[in-house]
């Protein structure tokens, strides 16, 4: 069975939240959603969970960080195309979030971009021509 990743987010409004990710490309899946979680599918491996503050509150004792003026993260997702990156920071942008909260990157054969969802927690999007890299033999110090 392959690896599956879970991402969860506190939000401050899940049906905006949940507006938000299908957006981008994500599917709610009934299953595992309710009034206080929203189960936000990208693929068959990873998951976003929306979690509302009083549910997210129920998995750690620590103070939820605000997003939006601190970071704790930075979430990536792989797209098959430069064009697929755009794409899906253009639909993040449409679905009202920030777009390139980060610097873009552009190194030929590795292009990323990034987008902010309306709570501040950011995504960046990112598409590699792997050939190309190993090619190159290009390192992460190259970059």
């Amino acid at each position: 069975m392959a690896k599956m990743i879970f991402v969860n987010l506190p939000v401050t409004d899940l049906a905006r939240a949940t507006a938000f990710y299908q957006a981008i490309g994500a599917e709610k899946n009934p299953q595992f959603s309710d009034d206080t979680a929203s189960c936000m599918v990208f693929s068959e491996t990873i998951y976003a969970m929306l979690l509302t503050h009083d549910k997210f509150r129920q998995f750690t004792p620590k103070k939820i960080a605000d997003a939006k003026t601190s970071s704790e993260v930075l979430i990536c997702l792989s797209a098959d195309s430069r064009t697929e990156v755009d794409d899906i920071v253009g639909k993040a942008h449409s679905g009202g979030g920030g777009v390139d909260p980060c610097p873009k990157q552009d190194y030929g054969f590795m292009y990323g971009r990034s987008f902010e969802d309306p709570d501040g927690h950011i995504w960046e999007v990112m598409w590699m021509d792997v050939a190309a890299a190993n090619a190159g033999q290009s390192t992460m110090a190259d970059v």
